[in-house]
C-alpha cells in the first residue's frame, strides 16, 4: 500500500521556475506547504539515469536526503516520433545551459522538417520520496502533434509547438487551467493524489 502524505512541508525537487509553477498550482488544494530546492539553497544532482523514472527518483532522494522531508521530483520531456523518441530525457539538455527552449524547438523543428510524421508525446514520471528512502513514482503521458512555428507565451519549455490531440491550439496558447487537466503531468498527478493524499481534496 502507498504511503500517504503527511500535511505540511514538501520539497519540490526542481530548479525549473515554469514546473515549480506547474507542480505548485496542482498542489494548491491539498493543503500542502511548498517550497523549491532553489529556493532551500539545495544542490542540483547529476541526472544520470537512462530513463524518465530513474532521474525523477533520483531527484527525490537527493532532496529529501538533503532536506530531510518528503520530496517530490519530476522528470519530464517531449518524445518525437520521426526522432526515435528524442529529445527525450534529454529534452532539457537540447535547450544548452541557457534553457534556450526556442533554439531546442528549432533544433527539433529541423530534423524533422519535410517529414509527414509529426507526431509527438510529453511523458512525465512524478517521484515522491520520502527522508528513510521509501519511493513512490507514478507516470502519464499526452498524445499529440507538432506545428511550426511555436505559438503562445503561457507554459514553458516544447509547449508553443506541441498541439495535445482533440485541440487546435498549442500548449502555449492554452489556459494554465485547462492544461491542468490534460497535460502528462495532470496524469501522473492524478495517480499520486489517489496514492499518497490522505483525501481527494
Amino acid at each position: 500500500m502507498a504511503r500517504k502524505l503527511q500535511r505540511g512541508k514538501l520539497i519540490i525537487a526542481s530548479h525549473n521556475p515554469g514546473k515549480v509553477r506547474e507542480i505548485d498550482a496542482l498542489l494548491a488544494p491539498y493543503g500542502v506547504e511548498v517550497v523549491s530546492a532553489a529556493e532551500l539553497g539545495l544542490d542540483e544532482p547529476v541526472e544520470d539515469g537512462a530513463t524518465f523514472e530513474a532521474n525523477a527518483e533520483l531527484k527525490a532522494h537527493a532532496a529529501a536526503q538533503a532536506a530531510g522531508l518528503p520530496a517530490l521530483a519530476d522528470d519530464s520531456g517531449l518524445a518525437v516520433d520521426a526522432l526515435g523518441g528524442a529529445p527525450g530525457i534529454h529534452s532539457a539538455r537540447w535547450a544548452g545551459p541557457d534553457k534556450d527552449f526556442a533554439a531546442a524547438m528549432a533544433e527539433v523543428e529541423e530534423k524533422i522538417k519535410g517529414q509527414d510524421n509529426r507526431r509527438a508525446h510529453f511523458v512525465c514520471v512524478l517521484a515522491m520520496a520520502w527522508p528513510d528512502r521509501h519511493l513512490e513514482s507514478f507516470s502519464g503521458a499526452v498524445h499529440g502533434h507538432l506545428e511550426w512555428p511555436p505559438r503562445g507565451e503561457r507554459g514553458f519549455g516544447y509547449d508553443p509547438v506541441f498541439v495535445p490531440d482533440g485541440h487546435d491550439i498549442t500548449f502555449g496558447e492554452m489556459d494554465p487551467d485547462k492544461k491542468h487537466t490534460i497535460s502528462h503531468r495532470a496524469v501522473a498527478f492524478r495517480q499520486l493524489v489517489a496514492a499518497c493524499f490522505p483525501t481527494s481534496g
